[in-house]
């Protein structure tokens, strides 16, 4: 009788095992035809301006054209399409990446700091109060 725990499970479900060279058996040839649209889209953006060069390790990506941009890119334009490059997200190799702290968060805290002052101005108004 065949149990269930007998059978290979797992991504290599054949059993045989795949060693030194890439065989036809090795897992990767067995997902070959899987993801077929990320695929199309990575080599598709390999055409894109900039990235066939090669680039820094810290480069980044135009949201529009795919085009490479270096860190250190002076002008707040593409070079590539011309499109905006303002605002805080750059778009990493495989990751959108939100690196700049925002300008100050003292904004955010004034009224916080207002109902404190208020709250210490009321305590002591009350405390000269009880004591007179």
């Amino acid at each position: 009788m065949e149990h269930p725990q007998d059978k290979p499970q797992g991504p290599n479900p054949s059993g045989r095992k795949s060693y030194g060279n890439i065989s036809e058996h090795h897992w990767t040839r067995a997902r070959e035809d899987e993801n077929q649209e990320a695929l199309d889209y990575y080599r598709e953006r390999s055409k894109a301006p900039g990235v066939a060069q090669g680039g820094g390790p810290r480069n980044f990506y135009c949201m529009k054209c795919d085009g490479v941009i270096p860190t250190e890119h002076p002008d707040e334009a593409c070079p590539h399409c011309g499109a905006s490059l303002e605002g805080v997200a750059k778009r990493y190799f495989n990751w959108v990446e939100i690196d700049e702290p925002p300008a100050s968060d003292l904004r955010a805290l004034l009224p916080v700091a207002g109902a404190l002052l208020a709250l210490a101005s009321a305590l002591v108004l009350l405390l000269m109060w009880a004591l007179s």
